[in-house]
């Protein structure tokens, strides 16, 4: 199963937007990427729709198929009733003419099969006198019952899918045939490689619409009508019950698509709140012309719905009605493998995440996860990380970076383009004296600073760097820098308080200027006593001046 959907590692940027989609979370997170676990997944393909990277890829059977038309034996195609609406004004003759241009040997409506199905869902009800009969159309409601609602396997309808009783119908009239299904479905490749031979291969539109460009071969428009077509309803929301002939008045018949909606019906069934039902259930939205692999790749459901309507007959495809036994499908439970962790080891993870009260438990779903207790159960099997939750890694590091801010010796200040206050820390508001935070957030920096130097870097967008200010109604002075952020357009005022160093630098200048006054004094009486002796001498006191002269000049060096 895995193999269907596969992942290119070098695109996956942990946006969790796959998570978010999956409606089963068969998705694990390990190593930076994302990994489908394959025990779980129902291939909805929703993964696959909603990725930004196209990081998931559907397996490609293209050459499968090439060396299938190679073998010798007789190849048919079964092709979805979906096509009409993925190849816009393209009937079933332009579908035949271009496949067997590819080299198939014939080309027939997936809506035969459907035909064959609904018949046996009328049989049942009628003879077998079921409670709940659940449809077993779309593989992904399948996987989806037998793996996470094994109790309600007895209400799935046991009959093969329009695909496989289609298949088998080509191979009882063609017994050496090799059939492909080409479609819009990610489940029906799985689906194929339990069918036990029926299927042998499955394309989607893409792949063969690929293929179809590489040999040069064109699809011809032309739609043909036969009213012998009302199977081609199948695709379409409701259209299985489109399509019985007889509806029993004490069954209520009703169609869900969408998987949370299946979800929610086969919880009321387990509940035992549902009874005389034939329920009709597509796993996606819209049924198969909403499938993750229209090729198209965009939502136009109305449009998709009245191109089937259109094409649709109002009477059964002319085909044989195979022996019931022929039909039974098998739908064993499948166990996901994966352990249900104790209370003890859900409380550990979610104390790792920050999640310590009951109030923690904020669910935004920015993980993917619909509450904290599932997020931590998903750690708790190897499946999530704690990382992946965005409000504990918002809180890690605002804790980290306010211990940094308000622990830092030198004073912080955060202003908006408005020269409004933003974020101040403690040692700023040491520096101004100011009593609290919030007498000075959201006010203009006038009140506490003076604004010029703030409005030239914000005109000028040019950060200035240790600048040396007197902060005269404070009494401090500071080393300032003002830079600039230009991607949050917020100016950061950084200021590492000089007052004890500027204040012990005058007083050394005052030292040294005194010292240098008595020097000169010194000098001034020591040349006349110099001159006095000199003249009395008559001796000269220029090497005397000299050396007194260095003296003064190297007192006032210092």
């Amino acid at each position: 199963m895995a193999e269907c959907l596969k992942l290119k590692k070098s695109n996956c940027k942990n946006c969790y937007k796959c998570i978010r989609h999956c409606p089963v979370k068969s998705i694990r997170f390990s190593g930076n990427q994302a990994n489908i676990v394959g025990s779980e997944c129902i291939l909805c393909g929703h993964c696959f729709v909603v990725c930004p990277q196209n990081a998931k890829q559907i397996a490609d059977a293209t050459e499968q198929v090439k060396v299938l038309l190679q073998s010798g034996a007789p190849v048919y195609a079964s092709i979805a009733p979906s096509f009409i609406a993925n190849y816009d004004g393209v009937g079933i003759e332009g579908m035949r003419r271009a496949l067997m241009a590819l080299g198939f040997a014939g080309v027939e409506e997936t809506a035969i099969g459907a035909t064959i199905v609904k018949r046996e869902y009328e049989r049942l009800l009628r003879e077998e006198q079921r409670d709940i009969l659940i449809t077993s159309c779309c593989h992904s409601v399948n996987l989806l019952i037998q793996k996470y609602f094994p109790r309600e396997l007895v209400y799935l309808a046991d009959v093969l899918s329009p695909m496989q009783a289609h298949c088998a119908d080509i191979k009882r009239r063609f017994p050496q045939a090799k059939t492909v299904f080409i479609g819009p479905c990610v489940a029906k490749k799985d689906e194929a490689e339990q069918s036990d031979g029926l299927v042998d291969a499955v394309m989607t539109f893409e792949e063969l619409t690929q293929w179809l460009k590489a040999e040069n071969i064109a699809l011809e428009a032309g739609v043909d009508h036969i009213e012998e077509s009302r199977a081609r309803f199948f695709p379409t929301t409701g259209g299985i019950l489109k399509t019985l002939t007889e509806q029993r008045s004490d069954y209520t018949y009703m169609a869900l698509d969408g998987v949370e909606n299946c979800i929610a019906a086969l919880r009321d069934i387990e509940e035992g709140r549902l009874h005389r039902c034939f329920i009709e259930m597509s796993a996606c939205v819209g049924s198969c012309i909403g499938g993750p692999v229209m090729e198209k790749y965009h939502k136009s459901p109305v449009r998709d719905y009245m191109a089937v309507n259109a094409y649709a007959g109002k009477e059964d495809f002319d085909v044989a009605q195979p022996d019931d036994l022929s039909l039974r499908k098998r739908m064993p439970y499948l166990d996901r493998g994966m352990r249900m962790p104790s209370q003890e080891e859900i409380q550990a993870a979610l104390r790792q995440m920050g999640k310590t009260r009951p109030e923690d438990e904020l669910n935004c779903g920015s993980c993917g996860y619909n509450t904290c207790r599932e997020k931590a159960i998903a750690i708790c099997q190897g499946k999530a990380d704690v990382s992946m939750c965005l409000p504990f890694l918002k809180n890690r590091a605002e804790n980290f970076s306010d211990n940094i801010i308000n622990n830092t010796p030198n004073a912080i200040l955060v202003l908006n383009e408005d020269l409004e206050v933003q974020q101040i820390n403690k040692a700023a508001l040491k520096i101004m004296n100011i009593p609290r935070e919030s007498d000075v957030m959201g006010e203009q920096v006038i009140r506490i600073l003076d604004p010029k130097i703030f409005m030239d870097v914000r005109d000028s967008q040019r950060s200035i760097r240790d600048q040396h200010v007197y902060l005269a109604e404070y009494g401090r002075y500071v080393e300032q820098s003002v830079l600039y952020d230009r991607e949050y357009h917020v100016l950061l005022c950084i200021m590492r308080d000089v007052t004890e160093e500027e204040t012990e630098r005058r007083k050394k200048e005052s030292i040294s200027s005194q010292t240098i006054e008595i020097a000169d004094k010194v000098v001034d009486k020591q040349m006349r006593i110099v001159q006095e002796i000199a003249s009395l001498l008559g001796e000269t006191a220029a090497e005397t001046k000299i050396a007194l002269t260095k003296l003064k000049e190297s007192i006032a060096d210092e």
